[in-house]
């Protein structure tokens, strides 16, 4: 019994490994260069990535259940398509999705209308897959920490309608808790979604608010300019990703992305305790700061 994960070296994946790893389970985790890759206890790399057909087919090989998360990449929805068709030819008998929150509204940004496109062929073709759908990273606003402690600025334009960020580690462990489930089931399980979102409706005002008290120090806003947003991505970005966050951004300032209790008490039963708050993450974060 096997578990393939994908995108295992990033953010999400090495967070789904750690909780996998937890359960003992047997985890196969996929990355372009496992010569370098550093997995603790049992994990084990396997070369490739999701462009490569052949590679998949490869480590699609003897595999239960997989983690199907698509890179930020121009051809994500090819990529994640491919990858969902091949895990079908292999008889993958359980798989996780990592989609988007508001995929199904946001139609004019390009990752989320790919993600949703991606549910489409789910729900068509009826495969048994757990569709994991996470609102805007937290830890995203790690990034935050020159503005932060250099300038006294909070400088992410989300705001003020209001976002339910999640925390990544929720996601990993939300996602290692349905593999599992998945992975330990004699049958192929039905499809079922969940969205993955934290406890409160962050906007820009209770962002400052939280981290003017947590770093005792008066905190501004850098406003809503999504001209200089994506100005500042396009320095470490390709063009076309720092538009697509620009569209994301705009739609959060325009309609928000605020979950609704049902949909938090959902996730709360998935993970067996309430979603981390944004201030359990920005008290953490500021002592990590302080010690460095």
């Amino acid at each position: 019994m096997t578990i393939l994960v994908t995108g295992a070296t990033g953010v999400v994946g090495s967070q789904v490994i750690a909780h996998l790893q937890n359960e003992g389970a047997h985890v196969r985790a996929l990355t372009r260069s496992p010569e370098k890759a550093k997995f603790e206890g049992s994990v084990v790399p396997i070369k490739g990535e999701l462009s490569d057909i052949a590679a998949m087919r490869v480590a699609m090989k003897g595999i239960d259940t997989l983690f199907l998360l698509a890179p930020n990449a121009a051809d994500e929805l090819t990529q994640a398509l491919q990858a969902m068709s091949i895990a079908r030819e292999a008889g993958v008998k359980g798989i996780v999705y990592l989609s988007v929150f508001k995929g199904a509204e946001y139609v004019d940004v390009p990752h989320f209308a790919s993600k949703h496109t991606v549910e489409r062929m789910i729900e068509g073709m009826d495969l048994p897959v757990t569709v994991l759908r996470p609102a805007y990273f937290i830890q995203n606003d790690v990034r935050q920490k020159e503005a932060l402690l250099g300038h006294g600025i909070y400088a992410m334009p989300i705001g003020g309608k209001g976002i339910s960020m999640v925390d990544v580690r929720d996601i990993g462990d939300a996602a290692a808790r349905e593999l599992l489930r998945r992975e330990r089931s004699a049958a192929s399980l039905p499809r079922v979604t969940f969205e993955l979102v934290g406890p409160d409706a962050l906007t820009a005002d209770s962002i400052l608010a939280i981290w003017a008290d947590v770093l005792q120090r008066p905190i501004r806003y850098a406003g809503d300019d999504l001209d200089a947003l994506e100005a500042r991505l396009k320095q470490v970005t390709p063009d076309w990703l720092a538009y697509d966050m620009r569209l994301m951004m705009r739609r959060y300032q325009q309609d928000g992305a605020v979950a609704t209790s049902t949909e938090i008490d959902a996730l709360a039963a998935l993970l067996g305790r309430a979603p981390r708050s944004y201030r359990d993450f920005a008290e953490a974060t500021a002592k990590e700061w302080a010690s460095s």
